[in-house]
C-alpha cells in the first residue's frame, strides 16, 4: 500500500510534515491550496479514516499511524479556534 507524507502549515505559520499510508488524501487536498480550519479538519478525518480503514481490509487492523495523525491534526486544530478565520495550507505531497 503506497504511503505519502504531506506537508502543512498552521495559521501561526508553524510547518507540520503528516502522514497517511494511503495515496487517499490526494482526493481531498491540493498542493498550495487553503482551507478553513474546520474544512481541513474535515477533510483530514475523512481521507485518514478512508486511509486506516484500507489498511484494515488489507491487513486485519486499522493503521494507529493514520489515527494518530488524525488526533494530532484535531488537537492542534483545536488551538486555533479562537482565532478570527484560521486557515490551514497544503504546502506540498512528500513522496
Amino acid at each position: 500500500m503506497p504511503e505519502i507524507r504531506f506537508q502543512i502549515q498552521w495559521p501561526d505559520g508553524a510547518q507540520e510534515d503528516c502522514y497517511s499510508p494511503s495515496l487517499v488524501v490526494k482526493q481531498y487536498f491540493e498542493p498550495g491550496a487553503e482551507y478553513e480550519l474546520d474544512d481541513f479538519v474535515e477533510r483530514a478525518r475523512t481521507s485518514l479514516t478512508i486511509a486506516s480503514d484500507r489498511v484494515q481490509k488489507k491487513y486485519g487492523m486499522p493503521c494507529s499511524l493514520a489515527l494518530g495523525q488524525l488526533r494530532r491534526i484535531e488537537t492542534t486544530a483545536a488551538s486555533y479556534r479562537q482565532l478570527p478565520t484560521p486557515k490551514v495550507s497544503l504546502l506540498q505531497f512528500l513522496e
